[in-house]
Order: C-alpha cells, then structure tokens, then sequence
C-alpha cells in the first residue's frame, strides 16, 4: 500500500512509520521538520520511506508543496493518516482567538484539505481507499484546560462520519481512531502527578501504548476492514 501520513517524525507517528514499514508498505510524511530517528529510518528504507516539508497551518503552500503527489501520473494513494496535530491547554476563560485558529487550521482545516486532495487521486485511479483520522479521548471524556483542544477532534469526528456517507457507495472508507493519554511531546509538559492522575481513570491505571494505537490504524487501513466505516474507535486504556 501506498500511504499518506501526517506527523511521523515523532511520538505516535514515528510509531505507525515503523508498523507500516514492517508490514512492507511505502510511506510519504508530511511535517515541518525531520527528526534523527526518522532519518534512521529513512536510510534503512529509502525507497519507501519519503518526506515532505510543509507547514499544515499554512493549507496555501500545503497545497503547493504537494503537487508532486497529486500529479496525474504519481502512484495511487492507498490510505491517508490525519495524525498531526497541535496542542492548545489551557481554561476556556482564557481563550486566545489566535491560538484557537492556528490550532484549527493545524487539527481541522489540513486534515479536511488533504481528505479532499486523497479522494480526488483515489476518484481518479478507482482506488477504494482508506482514511483514518486521529482524535482524542477528550473529545469524549472531559479533562480540565483541554476544552478548546478537544473541540477540534469533536469537529474532526464528525467531518469523518460525513465522509464516510458521502463516498461509501464507491467504496472510499472513512473512520476515527481515538487515543487515550499516550507518552509523547504532546504529553510531556504534563507533571508525573499529573499524569498519574490521568491514568488512574483509566481501567488498567497506564498510559496507551503507541503500539496498540499503531495496530488499530493497520486494521483500517487493511482490507480486513473493508466493512467498517464511519466509526471511532476507542484505544484509551479503559477511560473511565
């Protein structure tokens, strides 16, 4: 399979880069910045293993910086993962108009934008693709300072189910993977009392594994998914 992939230099999406490639399929990640660990796995994948630099705030020179992907003779695009994402924490009393936008056009707007570009190129070469969205259990569980935050994967759920309607008659599958707290940047700032705090919600009181994470996308994006669509699914670690 050929695979498009937000965020994949770090955290959970250095994680799907590494399942993804073990299971031999080809990757293109979109970020800013590369990391030394995603290099590693570049030089040990060459050949199917790519990035590309772009800014997913900016959906202007998003766009630009990936005609070379959407050109009529590129490869088909088997799946697409909406996995980057940007953070904003803090009480809903503080709201910085700002912030809140940049967060949307990080969360919401570039996830909608390369969902439009992934299902044109699948329209185009008859592809019955696979697109997966990560959300997060705050969109379902309230946590303190995460309301602004959470209601971009609320927008991002529901832009999901939509799809999913929208292009199921011809096969185009769309669906929600929806992470509990994992270790990662994201969850770094977090203090350990914090943290603990967290994840003794949780059934078994532990942080998600970004491997459990991982499989659950490989299933979506798999052809043993091929009648699930316009579903989340819950990989939390039993939030309760």
């Amino acid at each position: 399979m050929n695979i498009l992939l937000t965020g994949g230099t770090r955290g959970l999406g250095l994680e799907i880069v590494r399942y993804q490639l073990q299971q031999g399929n080809a990757l293109t990640v979109i970020n800013r910045q590369t990391t030394p660990e995603f290099e590693r796995l570049q030089l040990a994948s060459p050949n199917r293993l790519k990035f590309i630099s772009a800014d997913l705030a900016d959906c202007d020179g998003l766009q630009h910086a990936l005609q070379p992907i959407f050109v009529p003779d590129a490869p088909p695009i088997d799946g697409l993962i909406n996995n980057a994402a940007m953070a904003y924490d803090d009480l809903a009393t503080n709201l910085n108009t700002d912030t809140l936008e940049a967060m949307f056009r990080v969360n919401v707007y570039a996830p909608m934008l390369l969902t439009k570009l992934v299902i044109r190129n699948m329209l185009l070469h008859k592809t019955k693709g696979s697109l997966v969205h990560i959300s997060s259990v705050c969109a379902h569980t309230g946590y303190k300072g995460l309301a602004m935050y959470a209601s971009t994967k609320g927008a991002l759920e529901a832009y999901s189910k939509n799809v999913a309607r929208e292009w199921g008659s011809l096969g185009i599958r769309s669906n929600c993977v929806v992470p509990g707290f994992m270790e990662t940047d994201m969850s770094a700032s977090l203090t350990d009392e914090q943290k603990n705090r967290i994840y003794q919600r949780t059934a078994l009181r532990q942080p998600t594994a970004l491997s459990s994470v991982a499989a659950i996308i490989d299933y979506l994006l798999s052809p043993n998914s091929g009648s699930v669509t316009g579903q989340n699914f819950i990989v939390d670690a039993g939030t309760l």
